[in-house]
């Protein structure tokens, strides 16, 4: 028996025993709990289906269920809206990897080119190939299921008229067998039409991605470049762009060892305007600048050492320019958020340059010595490391606390914007609340006993760590709400 007649059945059946339990549990919102379960469910599916047919899953892929599942765990951990998005996204990808990668064993080896090569198989094949459905499976060999089926369904016709005389007459005969019976007919089609096409999307979608697990054929992943350019191109571009970089550098190093006073005699605006106008386009230049580096040493011709000893020099300069540019940008959120607080896009974008720092610090790591290939892999652990330590330090919570601290900053505590945080937020908000303005202290409590009070009927499935926290301190402090803010809770 083949490889692909063993495994496609027991795809088959894994696929539909998760659309299943993709239909009970992720129906549910706020995803929370049930996400976890159901990707989990996932990842283990995977190690079932290895152990089944003893299909090892061979190459570098493999590991990257480990990061799939913690991310998971991350959904039923914290609440904030772009920390669920970021948590699922990186499972996505991590689950995208382990199906493309895992037979061929580039993942350490892969180039970014790859990497989405691969995300867009991964999406394409689960989304849209039904290889499982119309090739994979020997229907002939399920002729057996096929007669007990048909068995099953003559054997339901001849007993529905036999249930619903004897079944008339039993209800008929006793009031509460009567309400029973009723109770099993009572039929909402409303309800089960969506249960069931869930049902068939999530299998459809488990389908897709399981085949290209085990039964897709390898590929040739490794992208081969089209164009080549030599060292003098490569040079003048390179080294342009380091005159350009050197001389913005000379501005910053006036500004930062210069402060206002330098500034003033060079601009008409303050610290906190200069710093709102930059930091964003320093982060671009920051992104930009490692793809540029990484697309020139990909197209630069090797055959040519001193070109390749050229480029090297040019680019360690650019490396070191860059890093300045991003601690400009640094030290520019570090001024805006003094002066008007801190909020979610500046503290993401903060995380994304300290990402782009270590993207930078890892491409001059492999680049320069000749090992490109080990870059991309570096690349998204640094991400996976980021998005980790974001989890760990709970971002709404250090938004509250760090602008609580602002009480007599020249712009305060936004009550407005900090009560449109997550559940993550609400410990934090309470601690803050003896510090704030009578005005403010009222707002705020009467949003907490508004928004977080606990639940008359809570959903398991939907448990999340953050928000139980937050029904929990809000019960817990009530009372000491309700006196903040008399006319919470009427």
């Amino acid at each position: 028996m083949s490889k692909t007649s063993r495994l496609a059945p027991t795809i088959l059946l894994v696929s539909l025993i998760l659309g299943l339990l993709g239909s009970l549990l992720l129906r549910a919102t706020p995803w929370g709990l049930n996400a976890t379960l159901w990707i989990m469910a996932l990842a283990l599916s995977i190690g079932v289906i290895t152990q089944r047919h003893a299909e090892q899953l061979t190459g570098g892929g493999r590991w990257l269920l480990e990061p799939a599942v913690f991310f998971a765990l991350g959904l039923a951990w914290r609440d904030s809206r772009m920390l669920q998005a970021g948590n699922l996204l990186a499972a996505l990808i991590a689950l995208a990897l382990v199906a493309t990668r895992t037979r061929q064993g580039q993942v350490r080896v892969a180039g970014i080119i790859d990497y989405i090569k691969a995300l867009i198989v991964a999406g394409k094949h689960t989304c849209f190939d039904a290889r499982l459905i119309f090739r994979d499976i020997q229907w002939p060999t399920f002729i057996v299921v096929a007669e007990i089926g048909v068995a099953l369904l003559i054997g339901l016709l001849i007993v529905l008229p036999l249930w619903v005389i004897f079944g008339g007459l039993l209800a008929s005969a006793d009031a509460v067998f009567q309400a029973l019976i009723d109770s099993w007919s009572d039929w909402d089609i409303a309800q089960i039409m969506p249960f069931l096409l869930t049902i068939m999307a999530v299998s459809w979608l488990v389908a897709g991605f399981l085949q290209l697990t085990f039964l897709a054929k390898d590929t040739a992943l490794i992208t081969n470049k089209a164009i080549t350019l030599g060292a003098v191109e490569i040079g003048v571009a390179l080294g342009a762009l380091d005159v350009l970089f050197f001389a913005f550098v000379v501005v910053q190093l006036r500004y930062f060892f210069g402060g206002a006073e330098a500034m003033g005699t060079l601009i008409k605006l303050s610290y906190a305007e200069y710093a709102r106008r930059g930091f964003f386009e320093l982060a671009v230049v920051a992104a930009l600048a490692w793809l540029l580096l990484l697309a020139a040493q990909y197209v630069l011709r090797r055959d040519d050492s001193s070109g390749v000893r050229a480029f090297n020099v040019l680019a360690s300069i650019m490396i070191g320019l860059v890093f300045i540019i991003i601690l400009s940008a640094l030290r520019r959120i570090q001024l805006y958020t003094d002066e008007f607080g801190l909020t979610e896009l500046r503290l993401y974008t903060t995380a994304f340059m300290v990402w782009l720092a270590l993207v930078l610090a890892w491409l001059g790591a492999t680049l320069l010595r000749g090992q490109r290939n080990r870059f991309a892999f570096g690349a998204l652990l640094a991400g996976f490391v980021v998005l980790i330590g974001l989890n760990v330090i709970n971002p709404d919570d250090l938004i509250v606390r760090a602008n609580a601290a602002r009480i007599n900053a020249p712009n305060p505590l936004d009550t407005e914007y900090v009560t449109a945080l997550s559940a993550d937020s609400v410990p934090a908000l309470i601690e803050a609340l003896p510090s704030l303005a009578k005005t403010d202290r009222c707002a705020v409590a009467k949003w907490l006993i508004e928004r977080w009070s606990p639940p008359a009927v809570i959903d398991p499935l939907t448990w999340n760590w953050s928000r139980t926290q937050a029904w929990q301190a809000v019960a817990a402090q009530k009372a000491y709400l309700q006196a903040a803010c008399p006319a919470a809770g009427r």
